[in-house]
């Protein structure tokens, strides 16, 4: 496993481990060590894998599971667009090595890539602040499923070497290093030019690559499910869910679209997509 020479230019390490517990409570490890950020780490396979509300994740050999550690990124208001930011970056590398792109490969809010409707990646993303005053720690973890897609999800799931045989988790790891790298730059130079609308041009290049925008959703949350039609995101990246007339700010949840294998891929004549 190994950088690319301008990834670490830009001042990014790496870490790499044949198997752990989990990529993502290493990186929080180093965090509390002092490490100052920056570090990817990535495991061949992870013996105890999770996803958003602890949820285990499968982790068998062959897939990618990479962590990022980053120290005082951004303002704690700002941290949940680094998310969306991390999305951007795992698609431009899947579409970059596969040669598969939008709508076929397209984002699922919050923090999903499908590939033909189908999952085959997941983000976590987790804040700490290491002391009440001291420096905020933000872990970006991703797992990608390369050779092999789990069962028994609540919806479909994929792995890539579908759609490019003898892919291996170097391969997406290289390219999303990179990705990542040029997508977080983008990013805090648009903070700094125009910090009154920080999120304007990452939620706008994310929308043009989302799954599901106008149509019928249905949101499973603590609370019950709300099902309305999915409108976009605010300029918080909260998702907007109309129905009965009325528009609702929806901050976290599990996000189903009826149809899901049959509308999701279907390619737009003449669609464009802007780049970063």
């Amino acid at each position: 496993m190994r950088l690319s020479p301008e990834t670490e230019s830009a001042g990014y390490r790496l870490l790499s481990l044949e198997a752990t517990n989990s990529t993502n409570d290493d990186a929080l490890q180093a965090a509390r060590s002092g490490d100052p950020g920056q570090i990817w780490i990535t495991a061949a396979e992870q013996l105890a894998g999770r996803g958003r509300h602890g949820r285990q994740w499968s982790s068998p050999p062959g897939n990618l599971y990479a962590s990022l550690l980053l120290i005082d990124p951004c303002d704690t208001p700002s941290a949940p667009q680094l998310g969306f930011v991390a999305g951007l970056a795992l698609h431009e590398a899947v579409e970059s090595v596969t040669g598969v792109s939008a709508p076929r490969l397209s984002l699922k809010w919050p923090n999903d890539l499908l590939l033909d409707g189908a999952k085959v990646s997941g983000l976590l993303l987790e804040g700490h602040r290491l002391q009440p005053d001291g420096p905020l720690a933000i872990v970006i973890g991703f797992g990608v499923n390369v050779a092999f897609a789990p069962t028994g999800t609540p919806y479909p799931a994929s792995a890539l070497q579908a759609v490019k045989s003898g892919l291996n988790r170097d391969e997406i790891f290289r390219a999303l290093s990179s990705a990542f790298a040029r997508t977080f730059s983008a990013w805090r130079m648009s903070a700094r030019m125009n910090a009154s609308d920080s999120f304007g041009a990452i939620r706008r290049l994310w929308l043009e690559r989302a799954a599901g925008v106008g149509q019928e959703v249905t949101l499973r949350l603590p609370s019950g499910d709300k099902m309305g039609v999915f409108k976009g995101l605010d300029r918080f990246g909260r998702l907007q869910l109309k129905s009965d007339d009325r528009m609702e700010l929806i901050d976290a949840g599990d996000l189903y679209f009826p149809n899901l294998l049959h509308d999701i891929a279907k390619p737009s004549a003449g669609s464009k997509r802007s780049q970063i």
